[in-house]
């Protein structure tokens, strides 16, 4: 599958992204953190998926992750944001202004198969880097053209007034040509980061002291009680069914690039709603679509998302709705002019509830609610998310189920290669 993506172009291409990577219009800055509770918990749930790969907690992919370097090359904190590796993800992140930057525990409930506890551990700081060095170099330090295509919708067909079309180019390191058109193309909606602005502070995990994988069946269901120096003992808290590990998004396709190809999945338990975007090749050219009815590449959208954004997003046709099952990428847009399928690779994502536990809760009375104060609060936020490399089949008729009604991976070529390499 690796050589897939490698062999869509040649260092040219590479150079391409280096040179796109310079001239993306930053979004703008997150606000500050509001003022709360001394006691913060984070808690990021995911479950990424991989369309024909197996989790990496077990059976094969535990396997192939071991060839690879062990359960620690996949489990750091910050996986469950960044769709990655398939597998369940969490994200736990407590400051703790009464005691900061000190380790803590959190007690697990048995279900999680994690053992007792997990440690919660400030991050290390990080080592700079050493002056020097060999200067990068790329399409950004020479001269190249490059042209950009842009086609959003669910459509078998590219539909009219599509698709965007940018051209620039680099003369000596520098870019000129129509940037702004870029810069515009990519301003479109993104993710706010509410995310926890992690520092020393901050006790994390996952960390060095257990990295181990949440196994596929592990739940985070039951009791959590944070434990440790300063502390407030009254920082316990039950997760139900809400706000549990969603289910994998069961992708199936059907067709191919150069006449369309069709992504169909099954309803995600709590979904609030979906969304689809890739990225790949078109002859010279870097093509984008996504799933939105209005142009917009959707870079940034492949995080988590509030309900109520959610449902915004879904009134303007951005995102779609959860009774949606399927979605069409046109045909030969990630094909060449002899129609040949170049790939790519697509990205989607069900967005899940969020949900926040505050304690003591707020009175409802006025007068009282006005002297709250409360010692934390816990937030918790779920999604599930899929990869899949444009061009693959995933045929639903080679699909076989689970003991638990979901899909099995098809027994796709890179997972029969894994197999001989194991001895399987």
């Amino acid at each position: 599958m690796s050589r897939s993506i490698v062999r869509l172009r040649t260092a040219k291409r590479a150079g391409l992204a280096t040179a796109l990577a310079c001239i993306l219009v930053a979004v703008p800055a997150a606000s500050q953190q509001a003022k709360g509770p001394k006691t913060q918990l984070w808690l990021d749930v995911a479950t990424h998926s991989m369309a024909g790969m197996p989790d990496m907690s077990s059976g094969m992919g535990g396997a192939a992750m071991r060839m690879f370097g062990g359960d620690a090359m996949q489990n750091h904190y910050g996986s469950a944001r960044y769709a990655g590796m398939p597998g369940r993800y969490v994200d736990i992140a407590m400051l703790n202004q009464l005691n900061p930057g000190k380790e803590a525990e959190d007690l697990i409930p048995a279900g999680m198969q994690l053992g007792k506890s997990l440690p919660l551990l400030p991050p290390k700081a990080e080592t700079p880097a050493e002056p020097g060095g060999t200067p990068r170099t790329g399409m950004a330090d020479g001269n190249a053209k490059a042209r950009i295509l842009i086609y959003w919708g669910c459509s078998p067909t590219v539909r009219p007034g599509q698709p965007k079309e940018i051209k620039f180019e680099v003369k000596n390191g520098k870019v000129t040509g129509n940037t702004a058109a870029w810069g515009n193309a990519m301003q479109g909606r993104y993710v706010p980061d509410r995310s926890a602005k992690v520092d020393p502070r901050y006790a994390l995990w996952p960390n060095e002291k257990l990295r181990k994988m949440v196994p596929k069946t592990g739940s985070l269901v039951g009791n959590h009680h944070i434990v440790g120096e300063k502390v407030p003992a009254s920082l316990q808290f039950d997760l139900t069914q809400q706000q549990d590990f969603m289910p994998k998004i069961a992708l199936t396709s059907s067709g191919d690039l150069a006449g369309g190809q069709t992504w169909n999945w099954r309803p995600v338990d709590r979904a609030n709603g979906y969304f689809l975007n890739a990225m790949g090749m078109q002859d010279d050219a870097m093509v984008f679509w996504s799933s939105s009815e209005v142009a917009d590449v959707g870079s940034g959208l492949i995080d988590y998302l509030t309900p109520s954004t959610v449902d915004k997003w879904i009134r303007e046709k951005v995102l779609l709705a959860p009774s949606v099952t399927s979605c069409a990428i046109p045909k030969g847009i990630f094909a060449g002019n002899g129609q040949q399928a170049a790939g790519g690779v697509m990205q989607m994502i069900a967005y899940g509830p969020e949900s926040h536990i505050v304690y003591p809760p707020k009175p409802s009375d006025p007068k009282l609610a006005a002297k709250w104060n409360p010692e934390w609060n816990v937030r918790v936020r779920n999604k599930s998310t899929a990869t899949a490399m444009l061009g693959m089949s995933v045929d639903a008729s080679e699909q076989q189920m689970t003991e638990d009604g979901t899909p099995k991976p098809p027994e796709n070529k890179a997972k029969r290669l894994l197999k001989g390499l194991l001895g399987r």
